[in-house]
């Protein structure tokens, strides 16, 4: 008897030495200990951190990525579990007031400062996003040749950041990537049994339209949008605005989605709040209070994720510790926003009222604005006219506006959509980002039977020629 009592004795006393410890492993969720230690059976957290566009006037698309890089990597997720994809030509551009950094809100700190460049320049396309998310290293071109190498246990968190149209996403190289082709790839990565749980979160214009019909229950993996199918997203701290960045800079520098969910994570302990709680915070701010400026967050498919803690995909900043996670937003009002179409023509119209008069700088940012506006009336005039060819005055605007119902994605069959989007560019000229604000127009043409012969013809009707400016080139188009 006196054995069991010196056990129990021996056992009291390395509790109480160890008391804190002891209390901390008792109480802490399963979640909450993720990645926590050297004991790989409870899984390692992956991320790929995404900017699909290039060209300064989108700097805000970069300064996020490198912004969610610093909170993955504050948070405690290693740099070699973290892919960035990003074009990296705005932290030395000579457009940047400051050069080799970037900043991701008018009083915000260096967030490029040590990002790694995993694949950038035209490394940054589809074929190499899909390769990294499969894991597989045999199909990556160029770039650090890093890849999602994870295990049944593991978790995976992605952020992808850029213009967007229904069905569609950019990427500053061709071509660009199709909501079920990354649908079939996310199915084939579970079929692979190469991770516990996904989640996904995307900012881009229509964001809602890459996953309405099309992610199914029962894959593991969570997914919310700054914007449902139909409506454009948003970006923020923009030339002009209200808070503007500083007065050196000509361009947004951040969107007010993914402005939403980093600042959220940037001042809450995220062991105590959920992927749920974020998203209903960002939600209410993303919606600028129902007002124009602001968009409709979304969320898809395996809800019951959404009670994980944020802890579990991005790990937490130890500062932010003691903070208790309460039930309201204690994050700043909205910032006025600017639809992300318009976003480069402001660029270009800044450049152009701040340069002086009779200078080349002058000239050259009215070019590029004139540019910027004649590859729009173009591309908007050819659809309408091609709706009006193939069914009428009245009948032909009724056709490219219609909104499928909720539940169904944009185009039922998705080689046509791809096929009349190379039929149209073929004849008049390329879409660019811009123009994917019509691929549910297009996508309309294939589910009202059209065939790609009478695309052809009305094309060829519509277009006789295409402005010749870097917009409409062919070498842009979606397909090149």
């Amino acid at each position: 008897m006196n054995r069991y009592l010196i056990t129990l004795y021996v056992l009291l006393m390395v509790a109480t030495v160890n008391g804190r410890q002891l209390a901390d492993d008792l109480i802490r969720l399963p979640s909450e200990k993720l990645g926590s230690s050297d004991d790989d059976s409870v899984g390692t957290r992956w991320a790929i951190l995404i900017a699909g566009s290039n060209g300064y006037w989108n700097y805000r698309h970069q300064a996020d990525v490198c912004h969610a890089y610093q909170i993955l990597k504050t948070g405690g997720v290693k740099e070699e579990n973290i892919v960035v994809f990003m074009y990296d030509d705005i932290a030395y551009n000579w457009q940047n007031p400051r050069k080799g950094a970037i900043i991701n809100s008018p009083d915000g700190d260096d967030v490029y400062h040590g990002v790694p460049k995993d694949y950038t320049g035209n490394d940054v396309n589809v074929d190499n996003f899909f390769a990294v998310l499969l894991g597989d290293k045999t199909k990556v071109k160029g770039g650090s040749g890093k890849v999602v190498d994870s295990g049944p246990n593991d978790r995976i968190f992605i952020y992808y950041t850029d213009h967007g149209g229904p069905g569609v996403l950019g990427m500053p190289t061709y071509p660009y990537l199709y909501a079920n082709d990354l649908i079939e790839v996310l199915k084939k990565k579970h079929a692979s049994g190469t991770y516990k749980s996904l989640v996904f979160y995307l900012e881009a214009c229509e964001a809602g339209s890459i996953f309405e019909g099309l992610l199914p229950e029962g894959l593991n993996i969570y997914a919310t949008t700054a914007s449902g199918p139909d409506e454009s997203s948003w970006g923020t701290y923009c030339p002009g605005e209200y808070p503007s960045p500083p007065l050196e800079y000509d361009t947004c520098l951040g969107d007010l989605y993914s402005v939403a969910w980093m600042e959220d994570c940037d001042v809450h302990n995220l062991r105590t709040e959920t992927v749920k709680q974020q998203y209903k915070l960002v939600k209410e701010r993303t919606s600028n209070e129902n007002s124009y400026y602001g968009s409709h967050v979304m969320q898809y498919g395996d809800m019951p994720l959404s009670k994980d803690s944020l802890y579990t995909y991005m790990g937490t900043n130890p500062a932010n510790e003691n903070f208790t996670f309460v039930e309201e937003n204690s994050l700043s009002p909205s910032p006025k926003a600017v639809n992300q179409r318009d976003a480069d023509l402001l660029h270009f119209w800044h450049k152009y009222r701040k340069a002086p008069e009779g200078s080349d700088m002058k000239t050259e940012a009215q070019k590029k604005f004139v540019e910027a506006m004649s590859h729009r009336m173009h591309i908007d005039s050819s659809i309408q006219l091609i709706g009006k060819v193939l069914f009428g005055m009245e009948k032909g605007p009724e056709v490219l506006n219609t909104v499928r119902s909720g539940g169904k994605p944009v185009v039922d069959d998705w080689s046509c959509l791809k096929t009349f989007v190379r039929t149209f560019e073929t004849h008049c000229g390329s879409l660019s980002q811009y123009g994917m604000k019509h691929m549910r127009s297009i996508a309309n043409l294939c589910n009202a039977g059209v065939t790609n012969e009478q695309m052809a013809d009305a094309s060829s009707q519509a277009c006789t020629t295409f402005p010749s400016n870097p917009w409409s080139s062919l070498s842009n188009g979606f397909t090149a």
